[in-house]
């Protein structure tokens, strides 16, 4: 997780009312942070990923104003249009679409606030940008720039730059061979024969997203006003992540001002800081909280959280969240607020009215047991998300769409739905690592969900686990014998079957199905394994043979 430094004195310079350092350290955990450290004059804070707008000072102390009642509701920024624009070349439609764009006026820069800043900036790219791949974020000195600005798919051999912290000129291709950062993200860039570049009226280079900026906009402690540019393959993504920086500036006394986003059928302007609405049923609050708070009172416990609550009767209250939230999704995630403002250091404790003796559940303990097995032989456990989208779960994966568990209103485009299966997630973890040594062997155990209507939710869950091997000789034989293995040491008699799965290559894919020992020749486990298909390798722009088997199990 993401780990903020910063001064008390830092910190207290944007606070009109300064909190005592103990007051401080007692009060941090209580908004969802961990003390890693701290002395008599800095502090070392690690904030969740889901509260990116924590992850600057100024973010820090927006939200003290609140619980120190020196501003409560949601933050007013007052925006101006800077009468400038940036150009979308629709070419970069297949490559890296979406751009959000802002000017800052008046920032106050030293070389502590600058070191800040560029954490800031990383931060944001590890927890909204999965490592630039989805986000990238570029700071430029504004004053060398001549607007408008283009953002436009580039020939890596035609255009030069000298990229930042570089001496020299390179083009593009030699960036991504040559340069630090380059090596680093080519793996983002080297499957596409255009680059996306963004250059001012004059043809200056300010960036090659999501690689490097240029040398021309560097910042230093002297800069005054800068061009802050989001690009990336999600837009909701992208617009979160300006409008966090933006609010960031903001709270530190600069000035925003839009621009213009051109796209070849629309126009937009960003930022946007238009407020999200939704509605908080009092007695959910008050049943999940233990509180026998009034909605009046809720109001208030919203408003020290810095967004702005209206009662429109004695069961509901209309929230408004600010447009750098990107935490609050569902009106739990408004309860947990309430409880915030509460200050969950006064909820106390209460044991249940049930007296229980715990002991460990024997599901868990069977999943353990096929994880020693995996660990034994030689495999790495992994853990990827249960939401995945169409794409990478159906399309990259050479199987056809089917009916599916969808998300009602999905916060990335590449979250949109709950996995059937565990081999996408692993592949794309293979993807993510695969500069890494080889040979590579990792495993998942977790669940899956199905539509099922007859169950009183309509869904049902599915324990699988699966396993996937890459290396140069990678082949049906190997993951054969370590499906062989696994059934063995679980005390199970395998049976193998014909199977044609279009994840896999036709002839060198089975099913398979485990018998129990002994009088009880019930299936406890089946599912199937092989060599995967050379298209789905290349989809997720892997090098090397994968093998993999995925079975699914009910173990008591």
């Amino acid at each position: 997780m993401p780990v903020i430094n910063f001064t008390y004195k830092n910190l207290n310079q944007l606070l009109s009312n300064p909190m005592k350092k103990e007051d401080l350290i007692d009060f941090l955990p209580m908004i969802g942070s961990d003390i890693e450290d701290y002395d008599e004059e800095n502090l070392k804070v690690e904030f969740f990923p889901n509260r990116p707008d924590h992850f600057s000072v100024e973010g820090i102390a927006r939200t003290l104003k609140g619980f120190l009642d020196i501003e409560v509701g949601i933050p007013k920024y007052n925006l101006s249009h800077s009468h400038t624009s940036i150009t979308v070349d629709p070419e970069l439609a297949s490559i890296r679409p979406y751009t959000a764009c802002a000017l800052v006026e008046n920032i106050a820069l030293d070389d502590e606030k600058l070191t800040q800043l560029m954490e800031f900036q990383e931060d944001l790219h590890w927890v909204l940008g999965r490592d630039r791949k989805k986000v990238a974020i570029g700071i430029h000195n504004l004053d060398v720039l001549t607007p408008p600005f283009y953002y436009k798919a580039a020939d890596p051999l035609e255009i030069s730059f000298i990229a930042l912290d570089a001496t020299e000129e390179m083009n593009l291709k030699e960036i991504l061979e040559n340069h630090k950062k380059g090596r680093k993200y080519a793996h983002l860039l080297q499957r596409f024969s255009k680059y996306p570049l963004i250059v001012d009226s004059k043809d200056n280079v300010l960036s090659m997203p999501p690689i490097i900026n240029g040398e021309l906009t560097k910042l230093t402690a002297e800069t005054k006003n800068v061009l802050v540019d989001v690009t990336g393959t999600d837009k909701k993504a992208v617009d979160y992540t300006l409008n966090i920086i933006t609010t960031s500036f903001a709270e530190g006394g600069a000035s925003i001002k839009t621009m213009d986003i051109i796209y070849d059928n629309r126009t937009v302007t960003a930022p946007d800081f238009t407020p999200k609405e939704k509605i908080l049923k009092v007695k959910n609050a008050q049943k999940m909280i233990g509180l026998d708070s009034t909605a009046s009172q809720m109001v208030k416990m919203l408003c020290r959280v810095r967004l702005d609550a209206e009662k429109l009767n004695d069961e509901e209250i209309k929230v408004l969240i600010p447009a750098y939230r990107i935490d609050i999704l569902h009106e739990v995630d408004i309860i947990e607020n309430v409880a915030i403002g509460y200050d969950f250091r006064k909820i106390k404790a209460e044991l249940p009215d049930v007296a229980t003796v715990a002991s460990e559940d024997k599901g868990k303990m069977s999943e353990n047991h096929l994880r020693e097995i995996m660990v034994g032989m030689g495999f790495y456990e992994v853990m990827s998300l249960m939401l995945t989208s169409e794409d990478q779960h159906y399309k990259n994966m050479n199987l056809p769409a089917d009916e599916r568990v969808e998300v009602a209103q999905p916060i990335s485009q590449d979250r949109t739905m709950i996995r059937k299966s565990l081999l996408n997630g692993l592949i794309e973890f293979l993807e993510g690592n695969k500069h890494e040594e080889l040979p590579q062997k990792i495993f998942e155990v977790g669940e899956t969900v199905y539509l099922d209507k007859t169950t009183e939710t309509h869904t049902r869950g599915v324990k699988k686990l699966a396993a996937m091997i890459t290396h140069s000789t990678a082949n049906f034989t190997e993951i054969k014998s370590i499906t062989a293995a696994l059934f063995s040491n679980m005390g199970l008699e395998m049976e193998i079957e014909p199977s044609d799965h279009p994840s896999f290559i036709r002839g060198r894919c089975a099913g398979v199905k485990a018998l129990k020992l002994g009088e009880d020749k019930s299936p406890s486990i089946k599912g199937f394994f092989g060599e995967l298909h050379p298209q789905v390798i290349t989809n997720f722009n892997l090098e090397y043979p994968v093998v993999a088997f995925e079975v699914e199990f009910q173990i008591n």
